[in-house]
């Protein structure tokens, strides 16, 4: 696809031309909303290098110079790692219309992207979901809608630990979206190396994961399926500590009258200066492994069954 709103580049329109794996990724996480620098530049490094270590081709998704972007060369890299406006599906139109020089993709506008270039399998770190207190706020990430509309699998470290957990499944249920855990009976919660909530289903390897893309393929289902990876367990970070540390923070953001899409990237970073960046390093090592699994189920979706 190229048009003067959408470019795909000339790398991954030539993988999917080819039948050769690609898997996208939102810049969201590698702007000054996600990581701190230098560690936005470390993801992103490893990141593509895990997708390519097994010969896929990286699509990150941005907005530039007001034109959406599925594929960034590495030598504009140094435009989406600095400063950005948050781009989720809604505000894709305005980022095009009023040409934003860098607009950083959320998993929803990252879905709309990666659907209209026909790329089957989006990597990303912990997916957004229904915030705590939403019975009266009616605060419910966009995400979960994307995923339920776009015809994408969505690789992710579960949601973030500060939402409301066991709302955003029943969301998910809600909206008939697959939840899968990969080698795990509980839904994961971004960066805590262990849940509580049970998930719906698990599977223990690519093939079989790949297989109920197939059958949901099969089935004319066009909406998307949600694959959830718990953070590898080395870098990961006890539940009962961060539960303590994701009270404080909320409690920190509702006292600073927070709200909004300003809530998340705020509890980032309250969550990063009190674990010291041991948070930092857990997203990091989540986003690398949710990369590979993401890589391997691109490769094993162009098997023949």
């Amino acid at each position: 696809m190229n048009s003067s709103q959408i470019r795909v580049s000339d790398e991954v329109r030539s993988a999917l031309s080819q039948h050769k794996p690609v898997v996208a990724l939102e810049s969201t996480i590698f702007s000054n909303l996600g990581l701190p620098s230098p560690a936005n530049l470390e993801a992103l490094q490893r990141c593509t290098t895990a997708l390519r270590s097994y010969g896929v081709v990286p699509a990150i998704t941005a907005v530039l110079d007001g034109v959406a972007r599925v594929g960034i060369d590495e030598s504009e890299w140094s435009l989406i790692l600095g400063p950005a406006k948050k781009v989720g599906e809604r505000e894709l139109g305005l980022a095009i219309a009023q040409r934003w020089a860098v607009g950083a993709t959320t998993v929803s506008s990252s879905l709309l992207l990666a659907a209209k270039a026909g790329v089957r399998v989006f990597s990303t770190g912990g997916i957004g979901g229904v915030h705590r207190g939403a019975e009266i706020s009616g605060d419910i990430s966009s995400d979960l809608g994307a995923i339920a509309q776009h015809h994408v699998v969505t690789v992710c470290a579960g949601a973030k630990s500060f939402l409301d957990l066991p709302r955003t499944l029943e969301y998910l249920e809600t909206l008939s979206v697959p939840v899968i855990g990969f080698g795990c009976d509980f839904f994961p919660e971004f960066t805590v190396r262990e849940g509580d909530i049970p998930i719906p289903a698990r599977v223990d390897t690519i093939e079989e994961l790949a297989n109920i893309v197939r059958a949901n393929d099969a089935l004319g289902r066009l909406g998307g399926l949600l694959t959830c990876v718990p953070v590898p367990e080395k870098d990961g970070l006890f539940k009962l500590f961060m539960d303590d540390v994701t009270e404080v923070a909320i409690k920190d953001a509702t006292a600073r009258g927070i709200t909004g899409a300003a809530v998340t990237p705020h509890i980032l970073k309250f969550i990063a200066r009190a674990t010291e960046d041991a948070s930092v390093r857990a997203n990091l090592s989540l986003a690398e492994n949710n990369a590979r699994i993401a890589a391997q189920l691109a490769v094993e979706l162009l098997r023949t069954q």
